[in-house]
């Protein structure tokens, strides 16, 4: 089953990080699921972005990364590499946070010192990530991520379950847009909310790791939409369990320790069970990401440094084995920690400004790369359905960037 639907759920889960969980947690508890429209679209969206990069490395046998290199130019290379040094320092010390915080409220280190307990276990499970990625390969890893894939996705969908939400609320809120009372605040929480589904850069290492999993050429197009469909109703029901378990609590923090309240206010209407089955869910969720990151961040970077400087390419399971990689990678899993001393909300702020400078570019990119004949071939070619669903994706992530920088 692994070999199906294995990429698609790695590329969810490392898309399901510690902001995620705080902003739909947030906008759940404000809005509820009437907002549940947002997390729908966002999982479309991603999906059709992902897809896109897929088809192109499939029809060409080049990584986009490669691919824009090559038609667009090295410059472009060089002004993602610029880009990922902030995004990685940024996402990497929100996610040592959330690993810290969560499993600090599963075994306090420091009873009266929270903050101890999470850059402890932050660090720890940051060097265990570095581990893993540096002498495990792409199986080991695999197979760390079902297991943590398994229990975030059963811990927090069985929770939302057990709250018996009103299910035709629900079912209208994931397919009749509205904002409820929408003002400013209301409409920029709901594009955070689509903004955060699924991950930003992350999306890109789909095609590392179909390649390691051997999908070469057109004829693996089918199993990676497959996999894709399935990886984005995951992310689309994890989000929507978010909402509902968030919805109507009383909650005043809105980084990382939003997780650790919403799992005390489940022990008055289910238990105390329920607090330890979300608080297991949501460190699974934020670990998963953090094995994620660190497994392929370090792979695009070294992908697109060789590229801007017109080396020859190397197949994944080359590129992690080079030194640049694996400078990144200890620089990846250290120099954040220097971040879970400063606010959470912060960080998030700067990290969802990066997110959307770049899904529209990358729009831009699948728009240019794909929609060439030439390129990739008629049959593989943009059609009219996902150039409009590109186009919308370009539009609506230019309002959420405009929305954070103003």
């Amino acid at each position: 089953m692994l070999a199906v639907i294995g990429p698609g759920l790695l590329v969810a889960a490392t898309g399901v990080g510690a902001g995620d969980l705080a902003t739909a947690g947030f906008t759940g508890a404000m809005l509820g699921p009437a907002v549940a429209w947002a997390v729908v679209l966002g999982a479309v969206l991603k999906y059709v972005l992902t897809e896109g990069l897929a088809r192109w490395q499939l029809a060409t046998g080049q990584t986009l990364l490669e691919g824009v290199g090559q038609r667009i130019g090295r410059w472009a290379l060089v002004l993602f590499l610029l880009y990922m040094i902030p995004f990685s320092y940024v996402v990497g010390g929100a996610l040592i946070s959330a690993c810290g915080i969560t499993t600090n409220s599963i075994f306090p280190l420091v009873a009266d010192d929270p903050q101890v307990g999470k850059l402890v276990y932050g660090s720890i499970i940051s060097l265990i990530g570095l581990a893993i990625a540096w002498i495990g390969g792409f199986a080991i890893f695999e197979r760390i991520m079902a297991v943590c894939i398994a229990i975030m996705f059963v811990a927090v969908l069985v929770t939302a379950v057990l709250l018996e939400p009103d299910w035709g609320a629900v079912l209208q809120g994931a397919f009749v847009p509205t904002i409820p009372d929408a003002t400013s605040e209301e409409f920029t929480w709901t594009l955070s909310l689509l903004g955060g589904v699924g991950g930003t850069v992350t999306l890109l290492c789909y095609g590392y790791w179909i390649h390691q999993q051997g999908r070469e050429g057109p004829s693996w197009l089918s199993t990676c939409r497959l996999d894709l469909v399935i990886g984005y109703v995951f992310t689309g029901l994890f989000g929507i369990a978010m909402l509902l378990i968030a919805s109507g609590a009383n909650i005043s923090a809105t980084g990382t320790n939003l997780i650790v309240e919403l799992a005390a206010g489940l022990v008055e209407p289910l238990g105390e069970w329920a607090r330890w089955v979300f608080l297991i869910g949501a460190w699974a969720a934020v670990t998963s990401s953090l094995l994620g990151v660190w497994q392929a961040i370090p792979m695009l970077f070294t992908d697109a440094l060789r590229g801007a400087c017109g080396l020859p390419r190397l197949d994944a399971d080359e590129l992690v084995k080079t030194t640049t990689s694996r400078i990144f990678l200890v620089l990846l899993a250290i120099l954040p920690v220097i971040q879970a001393w400063q606010s959470f909300k912060e960080a998030q702020k700067v990290y969802a400004v990066l997110g959307a400078f770049f899904l529209p570019l990358l729009a831009i990119v699948l728009l240019v790369l794909n929609g060439r004949k030439r390129l990739v071939g008629k049959g593989y070619r943009n059609g009219p359905v996902t150039i409009g669903m590109l186009l919308l994706t370009l539009a609506i992530f230019v309002i959420y960037g405009w929305n954070k920088l103003t």
